[in-house]
């Protein structure tokens, strides 16, 4: 595989049902947690087309506020048309890609990682390219953030709960890479939130996070 060779899958749920960990935050009502999802999914969009290993980014959502948004950004996108949850829709998002970019390898990654840079998300896809199958996982070490499959490779996410030890039990090769800290850190709770803030957040979430972690306890 080559630079550019790489359909990067982002599932984004409805705003309004998205981030409900995160309704503790003082002021982040419900249309501001939207807004909040919105700016974290965003700022994933913007840091992943920032990469040379990234052909498209594929948005898979059935939000229209989000499919604008994220449109306009540059991503393509697709609806949810399974409605059966993450793993389901990124099967979907996978088989359009397929359709369409036989030859490239297929990356499904977390839409809230707004502390992602664009070269820690090239460098994990360069070093996946070496394997049929790769993930990362998350900061807290259960989960995952990224999981790839090569052309050619079944194609089988497995988001959720442990999500990194069902990933490594079914085959895939777990990436110990050093410094891409902003790939690791998404952001379910406001613990999580402060600690992507403390990376450095991209500019769609800064400003409202910054708002939020004003008012918000320490420690939550």
């Amino acid at each position: 595989m080559t630079d550019k060779a790489w359909s990067v899958l982002m599932p984004v749920k409805v705003l309004a049902e998205a981030k409900s960990r995160l309704a503790g935050l003082a002021g982040l009502t419900g249309p501001r947690r939207a807004e909040l999802a919105l700016a974290l999914a965003s700022d994933t969009v913007t840091a992943v087309l920032g990469s040379d290993a990234v052909a498209r980014v594929i948005v898979i959502t059935d939000d229209q506020a989000a499919a604008a948004a994220l449109a306009a950004l540059g991503a393509l996108v697709v609806p949810d048309e399974p409605r059966a949850g993450l793993n389901a829709a990124l099967r979907h998002g996978a088989g359009f890609a397929a359709a369409r970019w036989p030859g490239d390898g297929t990356a499904a990654l977390s839409a809230d990682l707004p502390a992602l840079r664009p070269e820690q998300i090239g460098r994990a896809l360069r070093a996946a390219a070496a394997w049929p199958t790769a993930f990362v996982a998350d900061a807290a070490g259960d989960g995952t953030t990224l999981y790839t499959a090569a052309p050619g490779a079944a194609f089988r996410p497995a988001f959720g709960l442990a999500s990194r030890a069902r990933h490594a039990a079914g085959g895939a090769a777990e990436l110990a890479l050093d410094g891409i800290p902003g790939l690791r850190r998404d952001v379910d709770t406001p613990a999580d939130l402060r600690g992507a803030a403390a990376l450095g957040l991209g500019p769609h979430s800064a400003p409202l996070a910054a708002e939020l972690l004003r008012c918000a306890p320490r420690g939550r």
